[in-house]
């Protein structure tokens, strides 16, 4: 009885109409994205002389352009960008839907933190500052590959110990060898959903000309709880709505019309870059603007073949650069965000969360014309997404092995209910003895516990086959992402809906045939199907203990991930020695501090989540 109240429990909650229409209150404007020329924070230093034109976005500067190999081949500026991030509590934080809040956690007292600023082939410099009352904390620059700098991705447990709260720090640095559109964010527990979030944008070539960069526009479900009250009801609970969706930092309250609508201006006649980011920690978006197309040329930090679309779908942790022409009748327009799958990846207690995208000389006001919702994406993302620089690898050959293989299930019959597992094997970190302590002291007894993968073939193409639990009662799609590496998508089961139930496993006689190894879509997070499987690829280039886990807070918080381990003893190598000091010196601080720690560690150490307790069944 307990696996079937329990499964009652974790779908019940997605069960309820995604809708198109914005709410008809008066909108209070305020212009959050202007063109990147004109933001203060660009300005931290000159670019070297570029050929980036509005007209030639494909050019960057001699010898480097949108077909450069940036893996191997990255532009040598010698510029360093400096950022300094301090990290704070606030107790009864009036939010930007006007609902108080009992506590937040702040990067430089902003909800959504600073946004790095970078070229490409710059080096980021983050000292953090961790000032929190009793949290520790650490960063993950989400899809920087992090190439000869595992000690920098930032997955305490994994690559560090945590940095201890009142007043510990550690600095941060790593080489911008991709351009594109990225986040940061806490990988420590319920920091990720309580605020410790923010930005990236890395300058380069495009593959698409455009007049106007507007800049990064991150989209995140937004709770009215605190993640750390609600994260052990959610152990034992279905998956709750968000309160709110906030465009850019701003919402508006869908009842009591209270603070903002995100105003976006667009410049009749000119073409815009705009840079959409998923930092969620559980809703998965379809975006549209209405009577407007998108085009995208970016996915993740992946540059891409410009494709139009109607609408996307962008799952927790995805990026899209996209452009959009101001070319329709000068006027407000509704960008709205709807929820599809029948809720399986997500909802939101806002029937109908939006921005206003303006046209510059057109009056204010509220858009008239509320649009229709897009097709349903089923929680799928794009499957024929071309790369500008090609990457191909033979799949005929593919045998599925168990040493190939990653099994993800839930367990629904001990305390907590709802664990997740890998190959029948929960992640659960160690903060005060990460994996690369094991790797620095040669000791290859693992806990198993850390769900270590260990890969050790030098510049070698790895398959996994990941297959989403083929004979459970239910099924939930999960958006994977990679640590280390851009992965390639070489297939996924057939596409369907998340709620028909169909099952799918690998069957070489079908699936083989249905690869595609050819400059197939390459991305860091993509969609393992309800009930179905996922191939990807990746290539042992990159030495270090790297994450591989669905990025929906609570499903890694209850244990769906593993480590891999890439050329162990490579890495032992090749870790400078100014490293190997700073992370004995901040694991020092760490272990001295946890034992006075008021709170126990309650889940995997990788990240929370948290529900509106009265609120996370369907909505009325």
């Amino acid at each position: 009885m307990k696996y079937f109240f329990g499964a009652v429990a974790l779908v019940v909650g997605i069960l309820a109409p995604s809708v198109a229409a914005a709410p008809p209150s008066a909108p209070v404007e305020r212009s959050l994205l202007v063109p990147i020329t004109e933001r203060e924070e660009a300005a931290v230093l000159p670019r070297l002389t570029s050929c980036n034109t509005p007209s030639n976005r494909a050019c960057w500067t001699t010898g480097f352009d949108i077909n450069t190999d940036y893996e191997t081949n990255t532009p040598n500026t010698g510029v360093v960008r400096p950022y300094t991030f301090t990290l704070t509590e606030v107790d009864n934080w009036t939010g930007p839907d006007g609902v108080v809040k009992s506590k937040v956690m702040l990067i430089n007292n902003k909800i959504i933190g600073p946004t790095i600023f970078a070229d490409w082939g710059d080096t980021i410099q983050v000292t953090v500052i961790n000032k929190l009352v009793t949290n520790g904390t650490s960063i993950h620059w989400h899809g920087i590959r992090q190439r000869n700098s595992n000690l920098h991705d930032g997955a305490n447990g994994i690559t560090e110990c945590p940095i201890p709260p009142n007043g510990g720090q550690r600095v941060y640095r790593f080489r911008a060898q991709q351009y594109g559109s990225s986040w940061y964010h806490s990988h420590f527990t319920a920091q990720y959903g309580n605020g410790v979030v923010g930005t990236i944008q890395i300058n380069g070539p495009a593959s698409l000309p455009y007049d106007i960069d507007l800049g990064v526009f991150p989209l995140m479900d937004y709770y009215h709880r605190t993640a750390d009250d609600l994260v052990l009801y959610t152990q034992n609970n279905g998956p709750p709505f968000s309160d709110n969706v906030l465009f850019n930092g701003t919402a508006k309250h869908p009842v009591t019309g209270v603070g903002e609508y995100a105003n976006v201006t667009l410049t009749p006649g000119k073409r815009h870059r705009l840079r959409l980011i998923n930092t969620s920690v559980e809703n998965h978006f379809q975006v549209s603007l209405v009577g407007h197309t998108m085009t995208i040329i970016s996915a993740d930090l992946v540059p891409v073949q410009a494709q139009t679309v109607d609408s996307l779908f962008l799952a927790v942790g995805q990026r899209y650069d996209v452009t959009i022409d101001a070319s329709k009748t000068p006027g407000n327009y509704w960008f709205n965000v709807t929820f599809g799958g029948s809720n399986a990846c997500g909802g939101s207690l806002h029937p109908s969360p939006a921005a206003i995208f303006h046209y510059a000389g057109a009056p204010g006001g509220l858009p008239t014309d509320k649009g229709v919702a897009p097709v349903d994406h089923n929680c799928l993302d794009l499957p024929n997404l071309t790369p500008v620089v090609s990457r191909s690898v033979p799949v005929s050959g593919f045998v599925k092995k168990p040493s190939n293989t990653l099994q993800v299930t839930i367990d629904l019959s001990g305390t907590p209910l709802f664990v997740w597992t890998v190959n029948g094997s929960a992640i659960n970190v160690d903060w005060g003895k990460p994996v690369v302590d094991y790797v620095l002291t040669q000791n290859t007894s693992f806990p198993t516990a850390n769900n270590i993968v260990q890969v050790d073939g030098t510049d070698q193409w790895t398959y996994w086959l990941i297959e989403n639990n083929p004979n459970a009662p239910f099924s939930l799609p999960h958006p994977m992402h990679l640590h280390g590496h851009d992965f390639l998508v070489l297939g996924r089961s057939p596409d369907v809906a998340p709620g028909s139930n169909q099952k799918f496993t690998f069957d070489p006689a079908v699936d083989l045939p249905r690869l595609h190894g050819t400059n197939p879509v390459r991305r860091d997070v993509t969609i393992l199907p309800a009930n179905g499987w996922l191939l990807l690829a990746f290539k042992t280039d990159n030495p270090g203990a790297w994450l591989f886990h669905c990025h929906i807070a609570w499903h890694v918080s209850g244990g769906l991930s593993v480590a891999f381990l890439e050329r162990a003893a490579e890495l032992r190598t090749q870790i400078p020695q100014a490293d190997k000091d700073d992370f004995n010196r901040v694991c020092g601080a760490w272990r001295s501090y946890f034992p006075t720690d008021p709170f126990p560690k309650v889940d995997s150490g990788l990240r929370h989540r948290w529900v509106e307790e009265s609120e996370w069944l369907v909505k009325a």
